[in-house]
């Protein structure tokens, strides 16, 4: 059985939403559980919803914030952030995947630190 067929599968709605708004903000006045605040910024956010349940969910939105306004509706999170710049830009970084190994961080050496090494000299 495959994760869609027990969860069931996911729509991701893009809302225009007023000026200083927050994700908490927008979070309070939807019903718990059933809707999730995914992202909220710049005046534009991000809210998951069961399959089935987009105009609910945008009415819930449209009641939390009356200004609001629902812009697209998709399966994935990334077809929402490659057609709305400000949702890319402002979206949480990525977490790495299984079985990688973190991005090693390189330290610049310091005239101390190459002053402190010992070195071996050689003789030609």
């Amino acid at each position: 059985m495959t994760v869609k067929a027990q969860r069931g599968r996911r729509r991701y709605i893009a809302f225009d939403v007023s000026p200083g708004t927050t994700a908490e903000s927008l979070a309070r006045g939807l019903p718990r559980g059933r809707f999730k605040v995914i992202q909220c910024a710049e005046g534009m956010a991000i809210v998951r919803c069961p399959d089935g349940e987009t105009e609910a969910c945008i009415a819930a939105v449209r009641t939390a914030d009356p200004g609001s306004v629902s812009r697209r509706t998709s399966g994935t999170l990334r077809t929402l952030r490659d057609r709305y710049s400000v949702l890319r830009e402002n979206a949480p970084p990525r977490p790495p995947r299984k079985g990688t190994k973190p991005p090693q961080i390189r330290q610049e050496r310091t005239s101390a630190d190459a002053s402190a090494d010992v070195s071996i000299k050689t003789k030609y």
